[in-house]
């Protein structure tokens, strides 16, 4: 075999890296591991760990995420009634709660840690905001759906987390047949849903425009394929303090939407948006097939390069910006609050 490039030693490093923060995180716990006894574990200086992660959160986020990474079959049979789907996402997130009081859990210290680092607080606000629309839009579809099931959504992820918690504090105490239950009979609430927001009839038209479009390949991390980028629909660049105006484009156009999170800080943060999402695309394969799930894609670009190919060269956290795409060009552009709307509304 031959030497390993400079490219393939730091994936190898890395990959060291994982593997013993894993076992570290799970033989003390996030709060009590320890930078230099996960380097020792990995055979590697204290230095190669913070060149691959700036700080021992990220570590601990890039961890649970690559466990959630490898997608699960995604169930065939669809759930007749918006109760039904509703059961089958509680009972793939409960499934994760232990059953025995001493299991040792990776995640046991998410919570805790997103509420001490302030710096968590919107993005994960609006992470799980993003969950609930996702949510919402897949139970809309069901016969016996309201117009708008995201309150329902925002209620069953309020229950579910509460559950998770509650179980790393009590473990055993939570039962998860009777918080399944619970959140099925969200589904008959009437929680006073309505759309659309009182802005949006104010907010600023679409630019046209006449652009060529070549975003790089990419893929949906909602489905672990190919993101339909090259086809006509909207793609939405959004900062992680506003990624609910999503909901804006998919409630505007009746074709595919892409959401590209976007942050001043992918190092830092771009490993909790990949947790979330590959959190939400478990529970959502175990839900409903693949053909029930809403129009949106999801795209991670740490790197910005799709950012870039849609004219957003400087991304930070507040970023509200979308592009409208026909015959493989961009026909209209919009940024600032409203994009979403304006440039789905954009005929």
């Amino acid at each position: 075999m031959g030497r390993m490039t400079r490219a393939e030693m730091q994936e190898h490093n890395r990959r060291k890296v994982i593997a013993a923060a894993r076992a570290e995180f799970l033989a003390r716990g996030f709060r009590d591991a320890k930078i230099d006894d996960i380097a020792e574990r990995a055979e590697l200086t204290r230095g190669a760990v913070y060149s691959n992660f700036p700080s021992k959160r990220a570590l601990y986020l890039t961890v649970l995420a690559q466990d959630l990474s490898v997608p699960s079959p995604a169930i065939t049979d669809a759930p007749r009634t918006a109760a039904d789907a509703l059961a089958a996402f509680a009972r793939a997130w409960t499934a994760r709660l232990p059953l025995i009081a001493d299991t040792p859990r990776l995640d046991a210290e998410l919570l805790p840690e997103i509420v001490v680092a302030r710096s968590l607080h919107q993005p994960f606000a609006q992470l799980t905001q993003l969950a609930a629309i996702t949510l919402g839009l897949t139970l809309e579809a069901f016969p016996d759906a309201r117009d708008r099931m995201v309150r329902t959504a925002e209620a069953a992820l309020t229950t579910l987390y509460g559950a998770t918690q509650l179980s790393a504090a009590a473990p055993i105490f939570t039962d998860p047949i009777a918080v399944t239950a619970a959140v099925a009979h969200l589904a008959r609430l009437d929680l006073g849903d309505g759309w659309p927001p009182p802005h949006l009839p104010f907010t600023d038209a679409a630019v046209p425009a006449d652009d060529p479009w070549t975003p790089p390949p990419a893929v949906d991390a909602l489905r672990d394929a190919p993101a339909p980028l090259t086809g006509d629909g909207v793609v939405a660049v959004l900062g992680l303090h506003r990624l609910a105006a999503v909901e804006e484009a998919l409630r505007a156009t009746s074709g595919p939407v892409t959401l590209v999170p976007v942050t001043a800080d992918p190092a830092e943060l771009g490993p909790l948006v990949r947790l979330c999402v590959a959190d939400l695309a478990g529970c959502l394969r175990a839900t409903v097939p693949m053909s029930g799930f809403p129009r949106l894609h999801v795209v991670h670009d740490e790197t910005g390069a799709l950012a870039a190919a849609a004219g957003i060269a400087s991304p930070a956290d507040g970023t509200e910006a979308a592009i409208r795409v026909s015959g493989g060009r961009i026909v209209a552009r919009a940024h600032g609050f409203g994009a979403c709307h304006a440039a789905a509304s954009h005929s």
